[in-house]
């Protein structure tokens, strides 16, 4: 169970989490990454850190970086407690080597490692059962029923151990078909795998979504069932489930985003601006 914790110093958690987001790679659209707004990663850290305090946790991708979020803010003393370990697995080179390079810089490879994954493909052996706790804010299924979300959930539930709980962060709007349609599906695909809905919390994040900037996103958190049976092999997915991936005839064909050049993404990329000098008189 948590420990009971100090109130959070607001001022002290959004100025970590604002180092986080200098270090985040810019996002690419065609992949649904859609980043979470500031406010809405401190509150997310801080209850996640909670609710997964010492425990095993693995990311099935993350380009918002609450991982990072989570590691930084323990080290730094702002929040007092949080999971013992942390993996990100992650099809984006450019996510991977960002949380490196930030958790060799702040000391927090201990605590936080990552690693190039695509989904696609089997969970590697070593990987399957060997978590107690997971984390997914998957592609949001709005074409293909959440086949998406689905794909994202096997591979945790496939990493997970006994006594195992998860977070799901998906879309939730009442005023929104598809989305209310993906958490059916969603609920009754966690239960054919041997969890139950424990939890959830209702329209919580904003993102920066120019398309849709009202439609939020829920907490929908799950635990194992006492009798389930942990998953003793791992398969490449079937074409068939990586049709319409990432949206209307976005199929997953890419599998891996590999960096190309080392950014500091707290300064200007140099192809975005130019310089007048001024004229000699």
């Amino acid at each position: 169970m948590a420990k009971s914790s100090s109130p959070l110093d607001l001022r002290r958690a959004i100025n970590a989490v604002s180092d986080v987001i200098q270090n985040r790679p810019q996002p690419i659209r065609e992949f649904d990454q859609i980043y979470m707004k500031a406010g809405d990663m401190v509150l997310q850290t801080s209850l996640i850190a909670q609710r997964f305090a010492g425990r095993k946790l693995l990311f099935m991708g993350d380009g918002d970086s609450i991982s990072l979020c989570l590691a930084y803010l323990v080290k730094r003393e702002v929040l007092q407690e949080g999971p013992e370990k942390i993996l990100v697995l992650d099809f984006d080179e450019r996510m991977v080597n960002a949380v490196e390079r930030f958790a060799d810089r702040e000391g927090i490879s201990n605590l936080i490692q990552s690693r190039l994954y695509n989904c696609i493909d089997k969970l590697p052996e070593e990987l399957l059962g060997q978590f107690n706790a997971f984390y997914t804010n998957p592609p949001w299924g709005a074409h293909n029923d959440g086949e998406s979300v689905k794909v994202f959930m096997e591979r945790c539930m496939e990493a997970s151990s006994v006594d195992a709980v998860g977070a799901i962060v998906i879309a939730d709007d009442p005023g929104v078909a598809w989305s209310q349609k993906v958490l059916s599906e969603t609920q009754q695909f966690a239960l054919a795998g041997g969890f139950y809905v424990q939890e959830m919390q209702t329209n919580l994040h904003e993102y920066h979504l120019d398309d849709a900037p009202d439609l939020r996103s829920c907490n929908l958190f799950l635990r194992s069932l006492p009798d389930r049976t942990l998953v003793a092999k791992s398969y490449d997915l079937h074409d068939s489930r990586l049709e319409h991936f990432y949206g209307r005839s976005q199929n997953l064909r890419v599998r891996y985003v590999r960096e190309t050049n080392r950014v500091d993404y707290g300064k200007a990329f140099k192809d975005t601006y130019s310089l007048e000098l001024p004229e000699k008189s």
